[in-house]
């Protein structure tokens, strides 16, 4: 622990009067009282000057010892990090001497009294200019790391946001209602967090991976309109943009259209986006649906922003001597492509890694060619046809320069491998653009897929999504037929991120217990599990539907970074550890016999 000679006093000497960061021109010729940490200190010989700092900003403190004596003595003894208070008046800067970087950098205070509240150890890395420190560093000493402008700039703007959500949400008669954390286990996809309960030993609460059903459950009661910032928790293998605790806005209507849903969804991003950032974004979204997303794009969450789309060219190479593509169309797989601008070239080495990757990483082929003006060069160009260049050149509108970029194989699998490479290629070449805003809606999912692994239909959504009544004859055809019965469920994605999602609910008991029954959850299985939910769906549950926002995604594209972590106040690394506190920890011998259990070795 550091040492400080101070008198420790609980409180500071003289209330603040303003922040530092606050003051302006304006203020010129007041008596301030101002509290912060030591940003920088510079001696001129005699004079001191110290750049104060607070959660608004730095303002420049002059210490003269020929003004007053004591507060320079003060000052000749702090060092960065120092915890100040300091009283003086405020003056204006001489022309010569403003800075113009800072808000604060036309006026200076001229300090008369001055007490270190706090000394501080030398920081383990600088808290003012860009990030230099790693990351787990950061996280160790989270609160020095949250000291920093951006840090500081970044939870300010998620604040502002919530702000903005919650203003368009208590405007348009919705009503802020909290749910349980400590809820019991529901299998929702992902892994629950488990608390063992103490009065009732050998049973568990499950931390809520999302309050869906309960919310659904407030509809059934009669709310009509709920939201809340919500507190979820999944136990999952982490990704960069992946936390075990995070919020969502959470919101619920009854008896809504998909319009209603998107026109409240988008007047609330709206809002967000005023408060948070001061931007008007346009409104409606533009809507498409998942298949034709999956097929221009390999993703159901699309970048908009990039003109690059794929090309399916399986009938261009109908009937191809190229043996590769012939296997492939004859076991029923599919051919995509991705055409590349003449300006944006590859060189053979480039070719050959992309190439290389795909082989090692993901089993995959790539086969590639260059469009001349007099025919195609590459591996591959002895074996293509003219007939068959001319039938792609038509279907991928090529033209002298481009380059042709295929995989061959399951339409499930190649779709999203060229869709991730097509971002690879529009970052490559710069071919997004930072500032804009492309706001989607991507509509009509598929209500099921197959699990090759567990051999049985799961959920695309959750299973508490509703079909689209057209398809509810396929649900009644048995699993294969379900497989093509689409939800209605809608996805709301900004630039490639999905920002929330979510569906109409299925309000009638039967209809649920038939979902859960293709999805290989008896109906003994989904009382003792769901009980609670059907019996509240038989007593005139009325239609419902809703979306959740990820907050943190939000704030995160809101302050245009790419890491949750930086607009998370307390994160977690990716082994979900909090380097700061050591979370998690273990726990001694008596708390876990109290909660009957025993760790095994």
């Amino acid at each position: 622990m550091p040492e400080n000679n101070n008198a420790f006093s609980p409180m500071p000497p003289w209330p603040r009067t303003n922040y530092c960061g606050a003051l302006r021109a304006a203020d010129a010729g007041r008596e301030v009282a101002l509290w912060g940490w030591v940003a920088t200190r510079r001696d001129h010989g005699g004079l001191i000057f110290i750049d104060l700092r607070d959660r608004e900003g730095i303002v420049q403190l002059v210490f003269n010892p020929a003004h007053n004596p004591a507060a320079h003595a003060v000052a000749e003894g702090v060092r960065g990090e120092y915890y100040l208070a300091i009283k003086g008046a405020a003056v204006r800067r001489s022309a010569a001497t403003i800075n113009a970087e800072l808000p604060t950098g036309e006026i200076e205070i001229m300090a008369s009294a001055a007490e270190v509240l706090n000394t501080s150890l030398a920081p383990p890395f600088p808290l003012a200019g860009p990030d230099s420190a790693a990351e787990e560093i950061r996280l160790k000493y989270r609160y020095l790391d949250l000291r920093r402008a951006e840090m500081q700039s970044n939870l300010r703007r998620r604040h502002q946001a919530l702000r903005g959500a919650r203003a368009y949400l208590d405007e348009h008669g919705f009503i802020e209602i909290e749910t349980p954390i400590l809820f019991r286990a529901t299998p929702e996809g992902a892994r629950d967090y488990l608390v063992p309960s103490r009065v009732n030993p050998g049973r568990f609460y499950a931390l809520p991976q999302s309050p869906q059903l309960l919310k659904q459950i407030l509809m059934v009661a009669g709310f009509d309109r709920y939201y809340q910032i919500a507190r979820c928790f999944r136990d999952e293998d982490l990704r960069a943009n992946r936390q075990p605790e995070f919020s969502q806005i959470d919101i619920e209507m009854t008896g809504p259209r998909l319009e209603d849903i998107h026109r409240m969804a988008e007047g609330m991003m709206a809002s967000i986006y005023q408060y948070g950032a001061g931007i008007t974004i346009e409104r409606p979204f533009a809507q498409m649906p998942y298949d034709e997303a999956m097929e221009r794009f390999g993703s159901d969450k699309p970048d908009l922003r990039c003109a690059l789309e794929l090309k399916n060219l399986t009938a261009a190479f109908a009937g191809t001597s190229f043996k590769v593509f012939a296997e492939a169309i004859a076991r029923g797989e599919s051919i995509y492509a991705i055409a590349l601008k003449g300006e944006h070239q590859l060189s053979r080495r480039e070719l050959d890694e992309m190439a290389e990757t795909l082989r090692s990483r993901q089993g995959m082929g790539l086969a590639w060619a260059k469009v001349a003006a007099d025919g195609w060069q590459g591996p591959i160009a002895k074996f293509v046809s003219a007939k068959e260049r001319a039938r792609v050149a038509d279907v991928a509108g090529l033209v002298p320069g481009a380059t042709l970029l295929m995989l061959a194989g399951p339409r499930g699998k190649v779709r999203p491998l060229l869709g991730d490479l097509r971002l690879a290629l529009a970052a490559k070449f710069k071919l997004l653009d930072a500032a804009a805003l492309k706001f989607l809606w991507v509509v009509d999912f598929p209500l099921f897929d197959y699990s090759e692994e567990e051999k049985r239909l799961v959920s695309v959504n959750h299973p508490f999504t509703a079909p689209r009544p057209e398809d509810l004859p396929l649900l009644e055809a048995g699993p294969q037929r379900a497989l093509e019965a689409h939800a209605l469920a809608y996805d709301m994605v900004l630039n490639g991120q999905e920002m929330g999602g979510g569906s109409i609910r299925i309000h009638n008991a039967e209809l649920q217990l038939k979902v859960f029954e293709l999805l290989g959850i008896p109906r003994a299985e989904a009382a003792a599990k769901f009980g609670f939910l059907l019996d509240a769906l038989a007593y005139g549950a009325p239609p419902h539907g809703g979306i959740a926002f990820g907050v943190d995604r939000i704030a995160m594209m809101l302050c245009g970074t790419d890491s949750l972590r930086d607009v998370m106040a307390f994160p977690k690394t990716q082994r979900a550890v909090d380097p700061m506190s050591g979370a998690p920890s273990e726990v001694d011998a008596r708390q876990l016999r109290e909660l009957s259990i025993r760790v095994a070795q």
